[in-house]
């Protein structure tokens, strides 16, 4: 399946380039007509600005990208955030959420409530602390914002999948959900195609990625070439109907990720077009 995929996404390449040569206007992408989107997490860019990190989502045709606060700082004023966003509409970009942002006091949560009002964006993807998790209700229901805690694997104590993040948040508020990282769920031996189908009222946010194998021992790298099912991933995004944003969020050789970025991207948006029914 996967040296198949491959040959199609190499030669959806070659037409997209030779269609773009004949044709006056751009090549639309895979994605286009579906429910959901494809964006970028922010994080994918942390030893980049945001000059380098627009011109790569804009040369990708990606158009959807969640804010990290090291291109957009918390304490930025207005003016800079109305700077910020004139960026992004130049690239014909939109931050469609903030985050992850870690709180550990209600001083953080309340700060991350209101830098996600002034950016203007209406879901925050965070990692409280779990007992500040009934002030996050209470925040939840004064902002009307969705809130997708990031689940991280086994690589920290809370919130390591997605029955963990079900189990902290199925009795709050249901704006209270997750950002399915289907590399983390995967490394802590769960099932993203699963999880998805069973939690998908609660997933507002997804992190696209691969990984090695479903131990703390699996890393991350290009989609593709790990051992996650992407084909029965995007059937089951279609299934459940979500219409969040499947943010690629690439975590290897991140000193110079372009190339890594094309490929899962390729392959991912590749997948989009062989399982189209």
């Amino acid at each position: 399946m996967k040296s198949t995929l491959l040959t199609f996404v190499f030669a959806l390449s070659l037409m997209v380039c030779k269609a773009q040569d004949n044709r006056p206007g751009p090549q639309l992408p895979p994605e286009t007509g579906e429910t959901f989107k494809v964006g970028l997490a922010g994080y994918t860019f942390v030893k980049f600005d945001l000059d380098k990190t627009l011109e790569t989502l804009k040369a990708l045709d990606v158009h959807y990208l969640c804010i990290k606060d090291f291109h957009l700082p918390m304490n930025s004023t207005d003016a800079e955030i109305a700077e910020f966003h004139e960026k992004l509409k130049a690239h014909d970009i939109t931050g469609y959420a903030v985050g992850p942002i870690y709180m550990k006091s209600k001083e953080e949560i309340d700060k991350a409530f209101d830098y996600a009002k002034r950016v203007g964006v209406k879901l925050i993807v965070g990692v409280p602390n779990v007992e500040l998790l009934p002030y996050v209700d209470q925040k939840v229901k004064e902002y009307d914002f969705k809130f997708a805690i990031h689940l991280h694997g086994p690589d920290i104590e809370i919130y390591q999948d997605a029955d963990d993040v079900w189990n902290h948040t199925k009795d709050l508020d249901p704006r209270i959900g997750m950002c399915l990282d289907i590399g983390h769920d995967t490394r802590n031996g769960k099932d993203p195609v699963a999880d998805m189908e069973k939690y998908h009222t609660r997933v507002f946010d997804m992190h696209i990625k691969d990984v090695t194998g479903p131990t703390k021992q699996g890393y991350s790298l290009e989609v593709g070439r790990g051992i996650i099912d992407f084909p029965a991933m995007v059937r089951m995004i279609r299934k459940v109907g979500y219409t969040g944003v499947c943010s690629l969020e690439h975590e290897r050789n991140m000193d110079n990720p372009f190339m890594g970025i094309g490929e899962s991207l390729g392959y991912f948006r590749g997948v989009i077009e062989t399982t189209k029914e």
